[in-house]
């Protein structure tokens, strides 16, 4: 006997645009055999893919998954991952992406917080959820387990596959229903449940029909930022999954596996967060890889050191720097690839389908030049803050999402994100915009990374701090590094205490933890 299938009637509705579930059904039947993900050894055409996703549907709804409940996902990058995500889009169901970097508290507070009744897991992460799933409001689980692997009694991924039917579910589900909801990073406390609509990846997808992100059917896009990461599922796999384009997905990032996939797979699209791209350079044979399939190199997540989107510029790739947050499901603006040198160290200028100003504390525009904050509008917005009704209208006011970023317009009209209004020190009356003093020290020979803080001083308020992690076998000294920085940054941007570290504490998404830094080293003195 098998698990049954979804049965809900339909609503008539001739002004009816559906969600991403409609993506795969398309493709699975238009484009049933082009291959569609690929993953380890195990290549899916959209046919096969689109079967898989019906039959993860049809197991959650035996599960009791109704439209608007959430589903959990604690996975690795892979097939499971989006046949599970795409289950949930079919049924009008909520996913709910977990970071595996998290701690086993930090996890409880989102699966409570989501109300998630269904968690798909890998076994390797079951020490996460153990402790705290007795407390929450979990009522299955579903582990995409290796053969032999324990998982006790929840259901194994593969075997729930083959018990479940693999016909379409007809729940009618509309651009405006909730289709997932990611968590902010948390780096300034709690993180809140950022709620998207399917019209969010829709309009984004079509954003990235244009211009310098396009993505064309024949492209080959390489995933191996996490999934979890709305960079990761939203900058090109949805978009490619929008327009039946072969993905490869990698588990998790390795620099000589992914320079050996771009060659095999001649992979033409590449988005990596900017400290993956940083590794890459640091592969001495990079040169001794065939790169020349690549069309496409974006960057996004964080600023992206100048001198390593050089490196790339040099060996004569296209590279591009986006900018978005998980507010805007991603994406928000772009520099193009004809602007990228003349105008590097910018994020470019808005999508089609995105408004963008800057304005100061009283909401109105400040001139081309000055830095104020960002704010935008447009149908790549989130919907709300989940469960936060204050976070949501502190956020949207005067029509507008204030998105917490400095940034500056230049007299061409290209974008430049100058920090987190909360990063921002001022020292002696000026303020020090932490992303900029940093983008000068990268390009210091002896320095790999770096993150500027404020330090309490008795004279100026305030004080920049630099920690710095060396590169191999190599030091700097404060007074060299106050010298390197001479002629290049305003006495009062300039660093006046100098810390080593061995590593900078990073979220998953490769930002900076700044407020674990300040905590650890803002009242250094000497």
């Amino acid at each position: 006997m098998g698990e049954g299938h979804v049965g809900m009637t339909s609503v008539a509705d001739p002004h009816y645009l559906g969600g991403l579930g409609d993506w795969l059904r398309y493709h699975g039947d238009r484009n049933r055999n082009q291959e569609a993900v690929i993953f380890g050894e195990h290549r899916f055409t959209y046919g096969e893919l689109n079967r898989r996703t019906n039959a993860v549907a049809n197991a959650l709804w035996y599960r009791g998954i109704r439209k608007g409940d959430r589903v959990a996902l604690l996975l690795l990058n892979s097939n499971a991952f989006l046949e599970t995500f795409f289950a949930c889009a079919k049924l009008g169901a909520i996913a709910v992406p977990l970071n595996y970097r998290l701690s086993p508290a930090e996890l409880h507070f989102i699966l409570s917080d989501s109300g998630a009744r269904v968690l798909v897991y890998h076994p390797r992460f079951a020490n996460l959820v153990d402790p705290i799933r007795e407390d929450t409001p979990l009522e299955h689980g579903i582990a995409v387990a290796a053969a032999g692997e324990d998982i006790g009694t929840d259901a194994d991924y593969e075997e729930t596959l083959q018990a479940s039917a693999q016909t379409e579910p007809d729940v009618l589900v509309g651009q405006q229903d909730p289709l997932m909801m990611m968590y902010t990073s948390g780096t300034t406390g709690k993180p809140k449940g950022a709620l998207m609509s399917h019209a969010n990846p829709t309009w984004i997808a079509i954003n990235s029909m244009l211009g310098d992100l396009a993505v064309h059917r024949d492209d080959t896009v390489l995933t191996v930022a996490p999934l979890f990461h709305i960079g990761g599922l939203a900058i090109y796999t949805l978009p490619a999954l929008y327009m039946g384009t072969k993905i490869v997905l990698h588990a998790e990032f390795n620099p000589v596996e992914t320079l050996r996939t771009v060659e095999r797979e001649r992979v033409s699209i590449l988005f990596l967060l900017p400290a993956m791209w940083q590794a890459l350079t640091q592969v001495p044979e990079i040169d001794q890889y065939r790169l020349d399939s690549l069309r496409t190199l974006l960057s996004g997540g964080a600023p992206c050191p100048i001198p390593v989107i050089e490196f790339f510029q040099k060996r004569g790739l296209q590279f591009l720097e986006g900018f978005g947050m998980t507010e805007t499901c991603a994406s928000a603006c772009v520099l193009g690839d004809a602007d990228a040198v003349r105008k590097n160290g910018s994020v470019g200028k808005p999508l089609i389908h995105v408004q963008m100003r800057i304005v100061d504390e009283n909401d109105n525009d400040v001139p081309a030049g000055e830095t104020g904050e960002l704010v935008l509008r447009g149908p790549t917005l989130f919907l709300e803050y989940w469960n936060r009704p204050d976070a949501t209208e502190e956020a949207f006011r005067n029509g507008w999402f204030h998105s917490g970023d400095l940034a500056r317009q230049d007299e061409e009209g290209f974008y430049y994100i100058v920090d987190r209004k909360k990063d921002m020190l001022i020292s002696g009356g000026e303020n020090v915009y932490p992303t900029e003093v940093e983008q000068v020290l990268y390009r210091h020979p002896a320095i790999q990374d770096v993150a500027v803080i404020g330090t309490p001083d008795t004279r100026w308020g305030e004080v920049p701090m630099a920690l710095v992690v060396p590169r191999p076998g190599q030091s700097v000294t404060l007074d060299e590094l106050q010298d390197f920085c001479r002629d290049k940054l305003a006495r009062f941007k300039t660093p006046r205490h100098l810390k080593l570290l061995e590593a900078l504490p990073r979220t998953a998404t490769g930002k900076i933890l700044k407020r674990e830094l300040r905590q650890q080293y803002a009242e250094h003195n000497a």
